[in-house]
């Protein structure tokens, strides 16, 4: 079965994706992934590739936040960086994001980690690398997704309307020759991620973001994720 992904790919993005979508090594990589889920599973599944640009149009993205790949345990991942599906146990990294979130903001900890509420409000939650083998963490590394996502990064840093740009940890701050930083605000600081995360609490980022998101004319995120019960 022969698997193009461009059909997948939401309306918003096509004008600005859709030629890269048509090039040599993307019909590879999709022919490896398909190979990949033939063998066992990959996450997020095949419709939920593209739900951060699904959940976030093109045009109203205010902040782009950078993550690595999707989480590689069974029923996590949907295609948002650092989210899970309702009812996942909240992941060590978005632990720490919501603890600064609680000491920086005042706001609690919600008892999910399931951050549509912000992806609804112009943040997108792109993650470098858009699929992972079960188990695996960064298994498909190097295949071709990152230059998709490169160019979802230079199609935001395009447009004449400027956006933030959230860059957390060495990896994520790589992608800094992509974005013009005369036009964009780029909010670098620690990765949340347990491993560094001496340096990320206290780095107060959500006001960072909310003070840029502001400067550029845009109405400030609220960070609160509702309690699902």
């Amino acid at each position: 079965m022969e698997v193009t992904y461009t059909d997948l790919l939401p309306e918003s993005w096509r004008g600005v994706l859709g030629e890269e979508l048509r090039k040599p090594y993307f019909k590879e990589l999709a022919d490896f992934v398909e190979e990949e889920r033939a063998k066992g599973p990959v996450y997020p599944p095949r419709e939920e590739v593209f739900a951060a640009l699904d959940a976030t149009p093109y045009e109203r993205v205010k902040v782009l936040v950078l993550g690595q790949d999707p989480y590689h345990g069974e029923g996590q991942g949907h295609g948002l960086c650092f989210s899970v599906r309702p009812g996942v146990r909240t992941p060590p990294s978005l632990r720490n994001i919501y603890k600064e979130m609680q000491a920086e903001l005042g706001l609690p900890i919600p008892d999910n980690g399931y951050l549509m509420p912000w992806a609804e409000q112009g943040v997108l939650l792109l993650n470098a690398v858009l699929t992972v083998r079960g188990g695996e963490a960064n298994s498909h590394k190097g295949k071709g997704w990152e230059k998709v996502t490169d160019a979802v990064i230079r199609a935001v840093a395009a447009r004449p309307d400027p956006a933030v740009f959230v860059l957390w940890g060495n990896y994520a701050q790589k992608k800094l020759p992509l974005i013009d930083e005369e036009r964009h605000i780029v909010v670098k600081g620690a990765h949340p991620s347990p491993l560094s995360a001496k340096r990320w609490f206290g780095s107060r980022p959500f006001t960072q973001i909310n003070e840029a998101v502001a400067a550029q004319g845009h109405e400030p995120i609220d960070w609160r994720i509702p309690d699902l019960g």
